[in-house]
């Protein structure tokens, strides 16, 4: 019997880490850990002179509860876990519920011993936790729910998104097989390949406030990576036949500049490419598959959001929808550039012929539905976070260099700003700035203006996805000086696994510039099609 509430099953949130004695007891005493938290502020542009903007995010659990009609579990003053706990007289939970792991609660000195356990045990009782959650909810009759038909997602925020891999990971952290009953992870600026400071790795030896459960070596040991990890020296892999790559994301931050942690100390040392603590490159996962080979990577987004704070990422607008379109959305669309020509100014054409020119080209990419004021994706230069493509490892070998994933973007049919209209868009700017050319190394500054672009153009994407066999309807428009709806139809070719893909070609026509196209793989999400 399939379960009837899809896709609306239990949210189990997993906060991040908590420094030292106060945090831990102040974390113990905030009923929601944090995930209550909203904000009235964001940045616009990443120039901290400039005043933010008033944009009102109330939480997402105050948004869950308004939007989708979750409910928090506690009652009468009690949480799940406690002996008193009942809801309406009975012990069982509705599907749509959202449950805080509060795994601290035993490391303090408020409600615990003041010790804290090993991450290995957070991720064990996290086991425990979704079993409970799965028989609540299956002991109610009204909810239909077969015990193997049970599903949850884990949301995580940070270390928490490690505690979550911990337990989807290893098995020897999941006793009870519950991470089967896991239908999605969704994870918010969560260090996955562990925190560097100063461009280097937290060391093992630095046990303090736990600060170790982020060194790579400690990583491998509870993520169960210790083949892969000797082999590539990164701990950022979802091994696929223990949780699927295709049912994960990831939300990254690039904003360091607000992250106030430790007086503004800790971003100092994260760096350029940060969230203020998360370095971007280690924000995201990729599936190794059981040949040890890596797989497709996990879906992920990017926001101007820092890893915490009035500015940070889990109260925020941006990453709420990213949230709620991953776990309750119906079309997804992963986002690819295809580079088929590179082309560089005249001058420098004999140097490129004899190998002796070099340059890094930087990829923009920002996505907005239609009829929103925000992002879901949002990728500049200024913000560190664009995609990277290096001259000369395209020229030496063009087919395994021409491909750049660059987000994943969902889309909602209850989201839809004419709710008569079948089609669902949104617009994409692409850019792709003009490198700084480098002949052995040597700065070239003839005509080089900086800023400047080889390609930058919005483009509007209409889509409408099939219904009774039939196909994707498409259409698109290069916005170029003007505004103007999409019409022009692309076809999309069949692809595995009920996926399709459309390229929209675009070329500069300039030279210095570039050929190529965008490549969108779509798929139905949360249909039978979706998990095929």
């Amino acid at each position: 019997m399939a379960n009837p509430h899809a896709p609306f099953h239990p949210i189990v949130y997993v906060r991040g880490f908590a420094m030292g004695r106060g945090e831990i007891d102040g974390t113990a005493a905030d009923p929601f850990c944090g995930f209550n938290l909203g904000s009235t502020v964001y940045r616009a542009v990443p120039d901290r002179e400039r005043a933010p903007r008033k944009f009102v995010f109330e939480s997402p659990v105050v948004r869950l509860l308004s939007d989708f009609g979750y409910r928090d579990v506690y009652e009468d003053g009690y949480d799940l876990d406690d002996d008193g706990w009942s809801r309406d007289g009975q012990r069982s939970l509705g599907p749509r519920s959202i449950v805080v792991y509060r795994y601290y609660d035993e490391a303090s000195t408020l409600l615990g011993s003041g010790r804290t356990p090993p991450i290995e045990t957070f991720a064990k009782k996290l086991g425990d936790l979704v079993l409970k959650v799965r028989d609540l909810v299956c002991a109610d009759a009204r909810n239909q729910i077969d015990p193997d038909e049970f599903r949850c997602y884990l949301v995580g925020h940070s270390m928490g998104g490690l505690v979550c891999r911990a337990f989807l990971q290893n098995p020897d952290l999941d006793p009870g097989r519950a991470a089967r009953f896991v239908d999605k992870l969704f994870t918010y600026a969560t260090p996955h390949n562990g925190i560097e400071l100063a461009g280097v790795n937290v060391p093992s030896w630095l046990g303090w406030a736990d600060v170790d459960n982020f060194h790579r070596g400690r990583m491998a040991d509870y993520l169960a990576l210790r083949d892969a990890f000797a082999r590539t020296e990164r701990v950022d892999w979802l091994p696929a036949q223990r949780f699927a790559a295709r049912r994960t994301f990831t939300l990254i931050g690039t904003n360091r500049n607000d992250y106030e942690t430790a007086m503004g100390i800790a971003r100092t040392f994260a760096g350029h490419g940060s969230d203020g603590l998360v370095r971007i490159e280690n924000a995201t996962l990729r599936e190794l598959r059981a040949d040890g080979k890596p797989g497709e990577p996990c879906a992920k987004a990017f926001v101007y959001r820092s890893h915490s704070g009035v500015f940070g990422i889990v109260n925020s607008e941006e990453a709420y929808q990213n949230l709620t379109r991953f776990l309750f959305g119906d079309v997804r669309a992963d986002v690819f550039l295809d580079v088929d020509e590179l082309r560089v100014p005249k001058d420098l054409r004999d140097e490129d012929e004899r190998g002796r020119l070099d340059a890094l080209y930087q990829i923009e990419l920002l996505a907005a539905p239609r009829g929103k004021l925000w992002y879901l994706t949002r990728r500049t230069a200024e913000e560190d976070s664009v995609g990277c493509l290096r001259h000369r490892d395209y020229r030496q070998d063009p087919a395994a260099h021409r491909t750049q994933y660059l987000s994943t973007v969902f889309l909602a049919n209850r989201a839809r700003v004419n709710p008569r209209r079948r089609s669902l868009a949104y617009a994409v700017t692409l850019g792709v700035r003009a490198p700084d050319y480098e002949v052995e190394r040597k700065l070239w500054f003839d005509r080089h203006y900086e800023g400047g672009y080889l390609f930058r153009d919005a483009l509007v994407v209409e889509l409408v996805p099939p219904t009774g066999g039939g196909d994707w309807s498409v259409k698109y428009a290069w916005q170029g000086a003007s505004v103007r709806p999409a019409t022009r139809r692309v076809a999309a070719k069949d692809l595995a696994g009920g996926r399709a893909e459309v390229v929209i070609p675009f070329d500069s026509k300039t030279s210095p510039g570039l050929t190529g196209g965008l490549r969108f793989v779509l798929s139905a999400w949360n249909h039978e099609e979706a998990d095929s």
